[in-house]
């Protein structure tokens, strides 16, 4: 153990502070609403926050090292090209608004309401499946971490009897994690990731600023420099020979994002908990800021460990991490502990306590909220379907989405304990993530801004999609170099599943559905989420996306993501014509990269403190709401017969 007296206090105080805000939230939970949604009562900076540190767990802060590591900087450079397409998708509100319209707590009752109630429980039991396997090396890679990390035996004596130290922590994250969602819900897992949320972004920002000042910028130059030629990790010009995590990796991952909005469902309850539409979309607008102090230290702590295991500076570091290496296998399991080893010999007291606290919280919220999404999955879209009727109680309804919940802990600790990792983490997560996602996205756009889309097309997009992922797992598991890679099966399975959902939509019997109904407009228009703050909605902001509820400070900030963003395409704009003109030195390009963590890091410590205050006055607001709200039986997840959409007429009838 490396850990002092001092960095277990930290680590043991953040543990406590996460205890507490559990048990002072689990009053809260009274019904199965509040369970599954926190009674859609969040507002958007606590989605922001929170809804951001449930995403970015343990094993994807390791996912980021490993494939930072091989990219460096220069991947950097692409990002600016796709942020005003993520920016176009954030700030209209893409998919999150319409279905937070459609009031419905999980995706597939979603697809019940729009397409059918087989279709939904086919959903939920593939939803279901992709996830518990995309989600099963989650704990494996967490207990390698603080093995390595901190420097743990791999066995433990107890009672004379040996147990496997590996085993002792999985279960023990994976013990706490129930005990979160047991204990409350989505109510104690909004409230408890909130506290997190902020304390990562805090030691984030203090990781970032130490290294910053700690290893000499030119040391990081020379390091990088030694890259081989196309493989540059400081000119995105020159990068043509990086293998996986290259310019190709990162466009597919940008189509993904746009056509496979809300498609994954591991923090699926955020998608329901807003207070209202707006806010719901605001959080997403929100996450831009909220995201910058994790982007900057997953980007910049891998260039570290790589100017420490390559520079002659550092060789007497480099070389006690070699030996501590030996015998790790395979090489996906030997790059996830390459940056954790690093860090372990450079961070000092204190920061060290900071950093394992970060990645124990990181792993628990993770876990608790992928537990909590998977369980209810199957418990509302494949249980509560087949039954063809509500539970006879909520502490029946309760009862059974425990039980679910657990049997999800139990799969994920015997998944990580017998399978054999051959990829690295986020090249498994998009093979594996596309069972589900590679065919939801042309089944959610398609139902909700298609009025055609019909039942079969649905069918056949999501049956296209998971066939070719499962195939790809199959391929990869008896040839780890096979030529296509886990997220090229996802640009396939995305593409077919999208000519699918309009091939057949078009060829069948074409209908019409009725939106109205679907999204509650006109008649059917609901008080409680109608958010108007302008008489008159000036024409100028509705170009812009801001229609009468958008207050002055809402309009602020999306001027703000608008003006962030594009300056930025801007500079990625001139800067690629500059460089197809111009030949520019490795020299230059450095001290772009160091302007551009400079500015980043300002603003990251902005966020801190701006969504801290945002996120406090939310969580009030939450607690008032859950305190006075009556509470209503019938919201449990289950489409009764007036729910069902009633007008749905053939083209030829209108």
């Amino acid at each position: 153990m490396i850990l002092t007296p001092i960095d277990l206090a930290i680590v043991l105080g953040l543990l406590i502070l996460m205890v507490s805000t559990v048990m002072t939230s689990r009053s809260q939970m009274k019904s199965v609403a509040d369970f599954l949604a926190a009674n859609r009562s969040a507002g958007r900076y606590l989605i922001a926050v929170s809804g951001g540190i449930a995403a970015i767990g343990a094993i994807t802060i390791v996912g980021n090292f490993e494939m930072n590591f091989m990219a460096g900087f220069a991947m950097t450079w692409w990002g600016m090209s796709m942020g005003v397409i993520i920016l176009l998708v954030t700030l209209s509100g893409w998919v999150v608004y319409r279905f937070r319209q459609t009031r419905c707590l999980t995706l597939a009752q979603f697809f019940e309401v729009r397409y059918s109630r087989k279709f939904r429980i086919f959903t939920g039991m593939l939803a279901f499946f992709s996830g518990i396997v995309n989600m099963g090396i989650f704990p494996a890679v967490e207990a390698r971490f603080f093995i390595y990390f901190c420097g743990l035996p791999h066995t433990v004596e107890f009672l004379g009897i040996e147990l496997s130290t590996f085993a002792l922590i999985m279960a023990t994250l994976i013990g706490i994690s129930i005990w979160f969602v047991f204990s409350g819900g989505q109510v104690a897992v909004i409230v408890s990731d909130f506290f997190q949320g902020t304390f990562v972004n805090i030691v984030m920002v203090l990781m970032v600023v130490y290294f910053a000042l700690k290893v000499d910028w030119n040391l990081i130059f020379e390091a990088l420099q030694q890259a081989p030629v196309n493989k540059s990790l400081i000119n995105p010009f020159k990068t043509g020979e990086v293998e996986n995590f290259n310019f190709w990796y990162f466009l597919i991952g940008v189509v993904g994002y746009l056509y496979s909005v809300m498609s994954w469902q591991g923090t699926g309850a955020y998608n329901a908990s807003a207070v209202n539409p707006h806010e719901a979309k605001m959080a997403g607008v929100l996450s831009l800021w909220r995201g910058i102090p994790q982007s900057i230290m997953m980007g910049f702590i891998p260039i570290v460990a790589y100017t420490v295991l390559n520079h002659p500076h550092f060789a007497e570091i480099a070389k006690e991490i070699g030996n501590q290496m030996i015998g790790i296998h395979p090489e996906a399991v030997r790059s996830q502990v390459k940056v954790p080893l690093v860090l372990q010999h450079l961070l000092p007291t204190g920061l060290m306590g900071a950093f394992v606290a970060v990645m124990l919280s990181a792993a628990i919220t993770t876990e608790a909220t992928y537990m909590h999404s998977w369980g209810s999955i199957l418990v509302q879209d494949v249980i509560l379907p087949l039954r063809k009727k509500p539970f006879s109680n909520p502490k029946q309804h309760l009862l059974a989405l425990r039980l679910a919940i657990l049997f999800v802990a139990v799969f994920i600790f015997c998944f990580s304990l017998l399978f054999k990792q051959t990829q690295y983490i986020f090249l498994f997560f998009a093979i594996t993530g596309a069972i589900f996602a590679g065919g939801s996205g042309a089944v959610i756009i398609g139902g909700l801004y298609w009025k055609y889309g019909t039942t079969p097309a649905a069918w056949a997009a999501l049956i296209t999609g998971s066939t070719i992922s499962v195939v790809g797992i199959i391929i990869h598991h008896y040839h780890e170099n096979f030529f296509i890679n886990g997220q090229e099966f996802w640009a396939i399975s995305m593409g077919a599943s999208a000519f699918m959902f309009v091939l057949v939509s078009l060829i069948g019997k074409r209908k019409v559905y009725d939106f109205d109904k679907l999204f509650h407009r006109g008649k059917y228009a609901l008080a409680e989420d109608q958010v108007i703050r302008e008489t008159v909605a000036d024409r100028f902001w509705k170009l812009f996306g801001m229609g009468k509820e958008f207050s002055w400070g809402d309009r602020i900030i999306y001027i703000a993501n608008y003006v962030w963003t594009v300056g930025w395409f801007l500079v990625f704009i001139i800067g690629t014509i500059y460089n197809l003109s111009n030949e520019v030195s490795d020299a230059g390009w450095m001290k772009f990269w160091k302007i551009h963590l400079a500015i980043h890091l300002g603003l990251a410590v902005i966020s801190v403190i701006w969504f801290t205050i945002g996120g406090v006055f939310d969580l009030r607001k939450m607690f008032r709401l859950l305190s006075t709200r009556k509470r209503d039986v019938r919201d449990d997840g289950f489409v009764r017969p007036e729910e069902q959409l009633p007008s749905v007429t053939s083209e030829s009838q209108l």
